[in-house]
């Protein structure tokens, strides 16, 4: 018995010598790697180890970034977990990784193998490689490496493409959801090696693709150049070819990663705030889908976003009046396959998928040789490979176009001779207009001198009877001046200038529909856009809500209000002239499944922030105390900051003086985002807006409409809902899934419980603006309990059918639901 107790001290006295000499940086063929035991890189930057997610209890080999945040960037065994915490690691004396479970099963290994006698070691490198090398090796002399194996995640210094003489392909995976790092739907690739793109797939579908590449972007984004964080490399030779990024600072935490929805993105680490932030995401825009317009369409960032090019038409046309653009397009006239074909050129375009490499020759060249082959439908040259120009060519239909006005590529396209011709009549036809127009103006500019010659002719012989004529125009301009001032106060267009900015209000320049009318886009001489905002004969809102939008937002200056650049008002006409903000309205990003991954915490939170100073200006800090009374998320318009700005006030009012409150028998607005008090008896305040606004926060936090939603275990709305889940102190199911983990859970809570409090049922107890700033920016202050919201049910009865106003009755109401842009 004495000699088993120490038989068994010596053991526990050697395994405990192990698991010390293992806290370094390597590991060698006679040392045992247990679960609880960490290698460390020299730099203390990464860390090998088994780790665990949720509550599972599946453990992993893996490695992390040492000192922050458990962030796992390499899995071995990611399809094949250890149960429980008996796993343990070995290495052979020729160099083979070895991973057991508590069987003793192998659930991982690697075999690549050490020859000679030399012995192996494993390394964990500064870089977050981890490595297999003889002891006596130099330099990068890896028999095994994981950045060779990568899983979900780009590490600067790893190659995603292809190793050609060893035909190796390097891709990325992702995750099957956050607590599950086994092979997920999505891969991200570089291929093919001859003319390099890098693509998104579900599965086997291409879903994003970007490329080729033409030596110095892949065509179609602009995201992956140097910046002021990283540097990307694209290296092709006969051994390999491979996109890579190099760190400006060494000291910078990055990462690329392709998340468990499919986005691609790119992250840094910030030290101030001990979170992941976002700086690159690939596939943020609607034209990055993979093949949106079909064969021959031409993907653009406005409204329709859809075209075909000059010279095709829609292949389904009754699909594409619904926006089903799949289809895409065919040609007016059939190509003849002889020497009568020729190519028009396109510029500023995502070069297509499919691309063919020929030999390096010119320009000309390539367009002769691509003429000669009956199925060569476009050309051009690129300098895939940095080693000088290529000749590209496509031999089947042109799929994945996009418009890309910044840094696109030109795009030489086959058409028929018949189709050549047309182009040809029509520049003529624009050529003889274009002279037309400069004769007209010509004698226009004559006609005009001439009259102005002869009047100041006239007024100087008649200059005594002139000064009585001349004092009463001028006492009429004067009255006039007066009272556009007084009611406009900014800048009136003329319709010929609008006419012109918005291309005579084309379709393709519209870009919203409200209450008050269409919105178009457009752009003044001087290259300024614009968003002109055009009142329609059959509006639910008239001349009086023109005026009062006018009035208001001439004296208005704030950054999150939306700047009224000028106004038209001629014969029926009437249109305001704001300025154009790319990102449109937070409606289309907080509820949209895609847009919304863009909108990060700190992106939000920037959002409700904004909102709320805008709201306290209105309310507090302008001229005028003003009351929105149709605050929501449509009538929220982002800038291409994602800075937040109130627009809409078509149905604003003014409180003078010491007024608070007011009461009105017009109740305007849209359901959903009413106080109870304005919805059910006409009183309004500036607590309505108030109501309003934390109505937009729960929404912004939790990506759900309140009007609308849903819940299999209640009926209440979106108020209710967050209500119920705050009293029972599970107010953090309220985030939208969509949101990463870094976001900060305190401002969370904070922007929850400030939410509740702005949508209480009583307006008294709801803060004014002025506190909820205050409380939004003051981490540290102590926030009083919300009490019950008002409207927490979704069967309060409604009439929203009608387009007129009414007066409320006391047992219905009736709402005009004015729709912002």
């Amino acid at each position: 018995m004495g000699i088993l107790k120490l038989f068994i001290f010596f053991y526990m006295f050697i395994t405990l010598a192990l698991y010390t000499s293992i806290a370094t940086d390597t590991f060698t063929p006679n040392q045992n790697f247990s679960d609880g035991q960490t290698l460390i890189s020299s730099n203390r930057r990464f860390e090998l180890g088994f780790f665990r997610l949720g509550n599972s209890g599946d453990s992993y080999l893996g490695i992390w970034y040492h000192n922050i945040p458990l962030t796992v960037v390499w899995v071995a065994n990611r399809n094949n977990p250890i149960t429980n915490s008996s796993g343990h690691l070995t290495m052979t004396s020729n160099g083979i990784l070895l991973l057991y479970n508590s069987s003793m099963g192998i659930v991982w290994s690697t075999n690549e193998t050490v020859m000679g006698k030399s012995r192996p070691v494993l390394q964990i490198l500064g870089s977050g490689n981890l490595v297999v090398k003889s002891e006596e090796a130099d330099g990068d002399d890896y028999v095994w490496q994981s950045f060779d194996n990568m899983t979900d995640t780009l590490l600067p210094g790893m190659k995603l493409g292809w190793k050609l003489s060893t035909g190796k392909n390097r891709f990325m995976r992702s995750w099957k959801s956050i607590e599950d790092p086994s092979d997920g739907d999505y891969t991200f690739s570089l291929d093919p090696p001859e003319s390099p793109q890098l693509i998104l797939r579900k599965g086997s579908k291409k879903e994003y693709r970007w490329g080729p590449f033409d030596g110095d972007r892949f065509s179609g984004s602009n995201e992956l150049r140097t910046n002021a964080v990283f540097r990307p490399m694209f290296v092709a030779n006969s051994d390999e070819v491979y996109f890579a990024f190099q760190l400006l600072d060494e000291s910078t935490l990055s990462r690329f990663v392709v998340t468990q929805s499919g986005l691609a993105q790119y992250l840094t680490w910030r030290n101030h705030s001990r979170e992941w932030s976002l700086m690159v995401i690939l596939n943020r825009f609607y034209c990055d889908r993979y093949g949106m317009c079909g064969p021959y369409g031409n993907c653009y960032a406005d409204d329709p976003n859809c075209r075909c090019l000059k010279g095709f038409i829609p292949r389904l046309p009754q699909d594409w009046k619904v926006a089903d653009w799949e289809g895409g397009c065919r040609r007016k006239y059939d190509l003849n396959c002889s020497v009568k074909d020729g190519f028009v050129k396109y510029n500023k375009l995502k070069l297509p998928d499919n691309a063919v490499v020929w030999a390096n020759v010119s320009l000309e060249e390539c367009k002769t040789e691509c003429l000669k082959e009956c199925d060569c439908v476009a050309y051009t040259l690129a300098n895939l490979h940095g080693n000088g120009s290529k000749c590209l060519v496509w031999l089947t239909d042109l799929i994945d176009l996009r418009d890309f006005p910044k840094g696109g590529e030109e795009l030489n396209i086959r058409m028929a001779r018949a189709e050549l011709d047309s182009i040809a009549a029509s520049k003529r036809k624009k050529l003889v207009i274009v002279v037309v127009v400069i004769i007209i103006s010509t004698l226009s500019v004559i006609l005009i001198l001439t009259g102005v010659w002869w009047y100041v002719y006239r007024a100087k012989r008649k200059i005594g009877s002139a000064k009585t004529t001349q004092q009463d125009q001028n006492s009429y301009l004067n009255s006039q001046e007066e009272n556009q001032e007084e009611d406009l106060e900014l800048p009136l267009f003329d319709i010929a200038t609008i006419v012109a900015a918005t291309n005579n209000f084309s379709f393709n320049n519209k870009i919203g529909q409200g209450g008050f009318g269409p919105v178009y886009k457009g752009e003044l001489p001087n290259g300024i856009e614009i968003a002109v905002k055009r009142l329609s004969k059959d509006s639910g809102q008239g001349l009086r809500e023109f005026k009062n939008e006018v009035v208001l937002i001439a004296k208005l200056q704030h950054r999150n209000l939306v700047r009224l650049l000028g106004c038209c008002i001629q014969a029926e006409e009437r249109m305001l002239i704001y300025e154009y903000l790319p990102n449109r309205s937070l409606d289309s990003f907080v509820f949209d499944p895609i847009k919304r991954e863009l909108l990060t915490w700190s992106k939000r939170f920037g959002i409700i922030l904004g909102i709320a100073r805008g709201l306290l200006y209105l309310h507090q800090d302008s001229r005028l105390r003003i009351i929105h009374r149709d605050l929501k998320t449509s009538n929220i318009l982002l800038d291409g900051k994602m800075n937040p700005k109130i627009s809409d006030f078509g149905i604003a009012r003014i409180f003078g003086g010491e007024q608070t409150e007011e009461k009105t028998r017009r109740i305007i607005g849209t359901y959903g985002y009413m106080s109870p008090e304005y919805a059910m008896s006409g009183h309004f305040s500036v607590k309505s807006d108030v109501f309003s606004y934390g109505v937009i926060v729960l929404e912004i936090i939790s990506g759900k409409k309140n009007w609308g939603f849903n819940h299999p275990d209640h009926d209440y709305n979106l108020l209710g809902h967050a209500w119920k889940l705050w009293n029972e102190g599970s107010y953090l199911e309220l985030i939208d899934t969509k949101l990463d983990e870094s976001l900060s859970i305190n401002e969370v809570e904070r922007c929850i419980q400030v939410g509740l409090l702005c949508v209480q049922q009583r307006a008294e107890d709801r803060p004014t603006m002025s506190s909820v700033v205050l409380m939004l920016s003051t981490g540290n202050a102590e926030l009083p309990q919300p009490k019950e919201p008002g409207f927490a049910e979704t069967s309060v009865k409604i009439d929203s059918s009608s387009s007129h106003p009414s007066c409320y009755t006391g047992n219905e109401i009736t709402i005009t639901n004015i729709e912002g842009r």
